[in-house]
């Protein structure tokens, strides 16, 4: 029986990232000013490296939109730190916190994006993926053994589109289920033509591909909502994905009393979820947040026999990884999660890219995160243009 000696964090790499998407992959050219695809495709990423002073590296990825700022500040104070010895559910509490220094996401300017954070450093994200990699390889054992143990080896995954004309998104339908997937998420408004939308879809594709409805909000009213479900009976349609703002549950546990078509949630923080089961407000819940938040507020779900599904910002392996160990420690976890950042953007920044089969991620055998960054990619995709701040910079711990 071995005993780990104690570790000690020494350096912090961090690089500001730009990685693309890749062309016809967010929507149809008469929906290219849709502010939601633009807060998809177009904001920078952190990568870390968090150097240990026995050679483990643990790497990490950032929400897009996290201020350098956050970064630096978590950066500095994790310096020394024993990584082995951080409980990660309570990492939040330990990583300083400027209220003034959010996300982007989290100053209203992206209204698109309706789901409030829970209220600690933007980063967390990415440091909490870069302790739990480095925890992993310490130990000799996959991330997803940390979190509680797997209870699947792969994990059921959905495509992904913004918003298209109905001959646009059969054809992306068909791609998608020629490549294995079995359903797919679209992003829509109640201006849209939804109801062509999705017949077409499901002419392309048959009964058994699922949709997803996903407005961000912009079915505006119940009666908007009813409505469109209406045109759509016997469909194959998943859910409606925050179809009506959730300011006020008891409009959705109304429409949910109105139409047949499930209602799900998007939801981080877990007294919205306790609220919203409470009154009966959702079927289903798409949950998003750091991989111990995710499986706090799923646990919630699944004493209230609700199914879940992982959210994403169409990341890049880093987090997409972290997403598939997450999903694979989740029991509720059964609908597809949104883990498809590699089929959408120019490059995952990962030597190997996750494995996919018959619409499944497989799950990284480890040990940590099981992935290994591509530094040349690293390289590539790094942010020239500076203004902003550094590209890249390192902090050291100056006191050994």
């Amino acid at each position: 029986m071995s005993i780990l000696c104690p570790m000690k964090i020494t350096r912090i790499d961090i690089h500001r990232v730009q990685v693309p998407m890749k062309p016809d992959t967010v929507s149809s050219k008469e929906y290219d000013s849709d502010g939601n695809a633009c807060f998809t495709s177009s904001l920078v990423k952190h990568i870390l490296r968090v150097h240990t002073d026995d050679g483990i590296v643990g790497l990490g990825e950032t929400w897009k939109g996290t201020p350098d700022a956050a970064v630096d500040a978590a950066a500095r104070s994790l310096l020394g730190a024993d990584p082995t010895t951080i409980a990660l559910p309570h990492l939040g509490q330990q990583l300083p916190h400027d209220k003034q220094i959010v996300n982007v996401r989290d100053l209203g300017e992206v209204v698109a994006v309706p789901v409030p954070s829970i209220d600690h450093n933007p980063s967390i994200h990415a440091f909490e993926t870069a302790i739990a990699d480095i925890q992993g390889k310490a130990w000799g054992v996959p991330v997803c053994q940390i979190l509680g143990g797997a209870v699947r080896n792969r994990v059921l995954v959905h495509y992904w589109s913004g918003r298209r004309t109905p001959q646009d998104l059969a054809r992306v339908a068909r791609m998608a289920q020629a490549d294995g997937f079995s359903g797919i998420k679209i992003k829509c408004t109640a201006e849209d033509p939804n109801a062509e939308r999705v017949h077409a879809v499901a002419d392309a594709c048959g009964p058994e591909f699922m949709i997803t409805l996903d407005p961000n909000m912009r079915f505006h009213t119940v009666a908007q909502t009813v409505a469109l479900a209406r045109q759509i009976e016997g469909c194959p349609v998943e859910l409606f994905e925050d179809p009506i703002p959730k300011d006020d549950l008891t409009l959705y546990a109304q429409l949910r009393q109105e139409i047949d078509i499930p209602v799900g949630l998007h939801l981080e923080r877990p007294q919205d979820v306790l609220e919203s089961i409470r009154q009966d407000a959702a079927a289903i819940f798409n949950l998003r947040g750091t991989m111990t938040g995710f499986r706090g507020s799923a646990f919630l779900a699944e004493v209230a026999g609700l199914p879940v599904w992982r959210g994403s910002g169409l990341d890049l392996g880093i987090l997409d990884a972290s997403y598939t160990h997450a999903c694979a420690a989740t029991p509720a976890c059964t609908l597809g999660s949104d883990i498809v950042g590699n089929f959408l953007r120019e490059d995952d920044l990962i030597v190997e890219p996750l494995i996919y089969d018959n619409g499944h991620v497989q799950v990284p055998d480890g040990p940590g995160l099981g992935v290994e960054l591509d530094e040349d990619a690293l390289a590539r995709y790094t942010v020239t243009d500076t203004s902003d701040g550094p590209a890249k910079w390192s902090i050291l711990d100056q006191s050994s």
